[in-house]
């Protein structure tokens, strides 16, 4: 009896050990093949993966070679030069080459921009990785994994080690590099500074107004017929357009070369005209009448219609749809791209989608002929919401 007790006290002190040792191994960061000979030791068993180590380090020819090193550092800087010149090529190229010139049936500019643009990037990727491949630091490391959260030694290491990195990219004493990589990197910014000239001028005030102005006559879109308020039916919708968009005769009447044909035309992509088919985005319009007693006109929108006529803008508050799917019973508008609906009936406020506010509605008035013409223009931007829609 009292030697089996025995055997059970040195099993338990064995087994103490053991965990003491285990533990201070968890402890002290071992790594698994020194965790596992030592488990190894009590278990009679070795790991079964044998630790394939590194293979013997081989000198690159820069690092044994002073010549090689030059010759490398030569090339790098040879790079980043013609990357300036390329990117000092992309804003000649902006300037200098006409903007309807061709080259192969394609824009010249077009060519030259993306050659040369392409180049000087191109260039300083080369340059990057020669650099990497044949001057910087090179020796293998291993790193034990370690904890995610870092000791403040660990941070004071991490800087030593970024320090480290700068002197060891050879950046200080490689002269050529560091004279022609300002360059390179800097110019780079000079064709991007370039392009925001096409960006074109700033808006201004100009997202906040359209065309319509007080008098201006509502016509139908496509047509650019007059609209007579006694001639618009409950229930009917009629896109409008402002007139000044179409050329009229001393009637009235459109005298345009055709049917449906939008004027201004033929001189959309000049730079120098005004583009007829922003105008009508921001313009574009529906005409809706509703029956007598069903309207809730808000107090500030009284007046604004013509014996239940009323005039909201087509371009969906979203994303800029343009709107023209009318439910006649319920009044209601729905924007077909995102389903917002508008209650054309209650001032056009929203009643489900993505839009955050109700649809502008544009103040009308009959003229002493008895056509609609606008009483001013929308008293809101008109289209999707942007950051200074509400400032004066």
């Amino acid at each position: 009896m009292g030697e089996s007790e025995g055997h059970r006290q040195q099993a338990g002190q064995g087994a103490s050990i053991a965990q003491t040792t285990t533990g201070s191994a968890d402890d002290h960061g071992a790594t698994g093949q020194e965790l596992s000979q030592r488990q190894g030791h009590g278990n009679q068993q070795a790991s079964p993966l044998a630790d394939p180590g590194l293979p013997v380090h081989r000198p690159r020819p820069t690092d044994v070679d002073p010549r090689a090193a030059k010759r490398a550092e030569r090339q790098v800087a040879g790079l980043l030069t013609v990357s300036s010149i390329a990117s000092i090529g992309f804003v000649v190229a902006y300037f200098a080459i006409d903007v309807h010139a061709s080259l192969l049936g394609v824009g010249a500019q077009n060519v030259a921009l993306g050659a040369s643009g392409g180049v000087a990037l191109f260039l300083i990727g080369i340059a990057a990785i020669q650099w990497a491949k044949k001057l910087m630091y090179d020796e293998e490391m291993v790193e034990v994994r370690h904890r995610l959260s870092a000791t403040p030694e660990e941070r004071r290491e991490a800087v030593d080690i970024l320090v480290e990195g700068g002197r060891e990219s050879g950046l200080a004493r490689r002269t050529l590099i560091k004279l022609s990589i300002a360059p390179a990197l800097g110019l780079l910014v000079a064709p991007v500074i370039v392009l925001l000239r096409d960006l074109g001028t700033l808006p201004g005030n100009d997202l906040k107004h359209t065309s319509w102005t007080s008098g201006m006559r509502v016509v139908q879109d496509i047509t650019g017929d007059r609209i007579k308020a006694a001639d618009i039916q409950i229930g009917s919708l009629i896109n409008v357009m402002p007139a000044d968009l179409y050329p009229t005769g001393p009637d009235g009447t459109y005298t345009g070369p055709s049917a449906g044909e939008i004027p201004g035309g033929d001189h959309i992509g000049e730079l120098e005209t005004p583009d007829v088919y922003v105008r009508r985005g921001e313009d574009a319009a529906i005409i809706v009448r509703i029956e007598p007693g069903v309207s809730n006109v808000p107090p500030q929108r009284q007046g604004w219609d013509v014996a239940g006529i009323f005039c909201y803008s087509k371009i969906c508050v979203h994303m800029g749809c343009p709107i023209s799917l009318y439910e006649n019973q319920t009044h209601h508008l729905l924007c077909p791209c995102h389903q917002s609906v508008y209650d054309l009936a209650d001032g056009g406020k929203v009643l489900f989608g993505p839009a955050t506010r109700a649809i502008p509605q544009l103040p009308i008035m009959v003229d002493s002929e008895g056509y609609l013409v606008a009483q001013s223009d929308f008293h809101e931007p008109v289209g999707p919401s942007f950051w200074e829609r509400n400032r004066t």
